[in-house]
């Protein structure tokens, strides 16, 4: 499954090392799904969109390596033909998804509290440095635990720290069957059944709440997520994935607005928290989107009482502060990894956050 065509580290480490010289910053960027995430950034466009294919697959070691540019949809057909699937299920936010924003943004599905983040399912990857050198790190062994876990440093960077050129990840089986019940319930009530289902034996894969109806997908053997949805009970019981796939990419009436759309990651029993809007609750109530038009301080402050963070996922405002602010020995770590990766400010200036 090698596509050497379709290598093209060398130029873009040329591309690099003339940006290093002439001190000029690049905006890295893939298919463009997901352009309007972040901060507003600056600099020569840098595409990795032809830098694409799947390098290696190892189907029953649950392990793929693809190049950046690769395309989410490919790469998920490919793994779907051998049963298999990111366990993470990334959202797509358009046909044009490759893997490396996935990687780079950071994203996680509804699956992510029973099968793991973005950031768990990464072994490995190749980058480019600031310096234009190519370095490479962990592997393709699930096991590799052995010093500093530099690659998932690179989940969610938003490209800030290098240039992606391959990352391998490790993928799960496709499950035997999927089932979705569905429950009419108030606020405090849904968040109490979250938690319990959220602990519990069931083979739960997905709870979600939109302010009306809990929805409890349940994934596995036939006979366990059958007998899971009778113990449940007191709903509907569909096969219908729908509104799973429309919650990811934000396909519901609920992202269509113009308001501000805010992500919050908050403690899963975490209370609601007192902030005006319309929520919809997710990964067992502990992502939880809100659109308001609160200002951003007082979302921030809420996220930090909750002992959580927050950023402006989607808004028309991207010159401010998209992100929590960091303080302290925090703010101190991330500069100094950011200095160590992109000693020049080369990749993605301002991104994530004003002053880098």
């Amino acid at each position: 499954m090698t596509a050497a065509s379709n290598d093209h580290t060398q130029s873009l480490q040329q591309r690099v090392a003339r940006a290093m010289a002439a001190k000029t910053p690049l905006f890295i960027t893939g298919g463009g799904s997901k352009a309007f995430y972040g901060r507003e950034t600056a600099g020569e466009r840098l595409s990795v969109s032809s830098h694409r294919g799947i390098v290696n697959y190892h189907p029953s070691e649950l392990v793929v390596t693809a190049r950046s540019g690769t395309p989410l949809s490919e790469l998920e057909q490919t793994l779907a033909e051998r049963g298999q699937m990111l366990a993470f299920e990334p959202p797509h936010f358009g046909a044009s998804a490759t893997l490396g924003g996935t990687i780079a943004c950071g994203f996680s599905g509804p699956r992510r509290p029973f099968a793991g983040s973005a950031r768990d399912c990464v072994l490995g990857c190749k980058i480019i440095n600031g310096k234009a050198e190519v370095l490479a790190f962990g592997g393709e062994v699930i096991k590799n635990v052995a010093g500093f876990d530099v690659s998932r440093l690179m989940v969610g960077a938003l490209g800030t720290l290098g240039v992606l050129l391959e990352i391998s990840l490790k993928v799960l089986p496709l499950p035997e069957t999927e089932l979705t019940c569905v429950l009419e319930l108030p606020l405090t009530e849904a968040l109490t059944k979250m938690t319990e289902l959220a602990s519990g034996p069931l083979p739960v894969s997905g709870l979600s709440y939109d302010g009306r109806l809990l929805h409890v997908r349940l994934s596995g053997g036939e006979k366990a997520v059958k007998t899971a949805a009778l113990r449940i009970g007191g709903g509907a019981v569909t096969a219908d994935s729908a509104y799973w796939h429309d919650l990811n990419d934000q396909r519901l009436d609920f992202f269509a607005t113009e308001m501000n759309i805010w992500r919050l990651s908050v403690p899963p029993a975490a209370e609601p928290l007192a902030l005006a809007g319309d929520w919809i609750y997710d990964w067992g109530g502990g992502l939880r989107w809100l659109k308001t038009a609160a200002p951003a301080e007082a979302v921030f402050a809420a996220a930090e009482q909750a002992r959580g963070h927050a950023l402006r996922f989607k808004g028309k405002e991207r010159g401010g502060e998209v992100f929590q602010p960091l303080n302290g020995k925090l703010r101190q770590l991330n500069q100094q990894v950011k200095q160590a990766f992109d000693p020049y400010g080369l990749f993605n200036p301002h991104r994530l956050y004003q002053d880098w």
